[in-house]
């Protein structure tokens, strides 16, 4: 009775969804899913990363790619042999419609808890209305409220799986990545599925009064980011971490491929590089 009178008394949540149109093609094209280490699976498409931790309590989504991408996902992870059922917990790198696009109907369809950086609730609650930059496309994806909200430095547990969320924000106020640890037969990992900070405003970083401290929060992000250490990484975005160079549709499995340290330092120097440049436009 509760979540009826919350739809139909919401304002937000009875607007109309209208997620932005013009996007890449890899965004929503099928990828084969496949086992990146230990207990992490890759259920997303060419480009927009899902992932899946297994644990023996239910298992974890981290994001959920575009609204039309929930039949993929959920045809990947049956692939695997799991069940689409067993999803106890949700959690998104960021708010913004290409991760989150999915996320409401995922959490009807499978009663889990929607746990999200608090930095990022009230945009995720608003359908993206009120984001700093994407708002101007109005409410792009189905509004969610969180069960749970989350800081720098907090854990999510599930069975024998401890997931830190890290608090790393620029791209949204509450943008974030996550460090697990996970195991095979020979050893175990250390992965951060890694939210890279680019910069999608026009605007100058000190011109944006709905995100005041943007700028600091960039540094910050960057700072945080060139002293993460990690066994493996990914990213929110496969063309990120260059799945489609390291991995092959039907490859075996290989966690190694993931381990490319010079390629997740050049690519977060471009991004300070970046930064800086946008930083000077504003000082002109």
């Amino acid at each position: 009775m509760v979540c009826f009178l919350f739809i139909t008394t919401n304002p937000v949540a009875a607007q109309r969804v209208s997620e932005p149109k013009d996007v890449p093609a890899e965004w929503s094209e099928p990828y084969p899913p496949f086992r990146i280490a230990g207990n992490l699976y890759y259920v997303g498409t060419r480009d927009l990363a899902c992932y899946l931790l297994v644990t023996s309590k239910g298992n974890i989504l981290i994001n959920t790619g575009l609204a039309g991408s929930l039949p993929l996902i959920r045809k990947s992870i049956e692939t695997l042999g799991f069940r689409f059922s067993d999803i106890k917990i949700l959690l998104t790198s960021q708010v913004h419609y290409d991760h989150v696009g999915a996320m409401a109907a995922i959490k009807r369809l499978t009663g889990a808890h929607m746990m999200v950086n608090a930095k990022d609730a009230p945009v995720l609650a608003d359908g993206g209305r009120s984001d700093y930059e994407m708002g101007k496309y109005g409410v792009q994806f189905e509004p969610v409220s969180a069960d749970r909200l989350l800081h720098n430095g907090d854990t999510i547990t599930l069975g024998n799986t401890h997931v830190i969320l890290l608090h790393h924000p620029g791209h949204t106020k509450g943008s974030s990545s996550f460090l697990v640890t996970v195991k095979d037969n020979n050893r175990s990992y250390r992965i951060l599925i890694a939210n890279m900070p680019t910069i999608i405003t026009e605007k100058r970083l000190d011109a944006i009064p709905a995100y005041p401290g943007i700028a600091q929060d960039y540094a910050y992000t960057l700072d945080a980011l060139k002293k993460q250490s990690f066994d493996l990484w990914v990213a929110a975005h496969a063309s990120q971490f260059k799945l489609l160079e390291k991995h092959l549709p039907g490859g075996p499995y290989n966690p190694a491929l993931f381990a490319d340290r010079q390629a997740y330092d050049t690519l977060v120097s471009e991004l300070d590089r970046v930064y800086r440049e946008k930083m000077r436009q504003g000082s002109r």
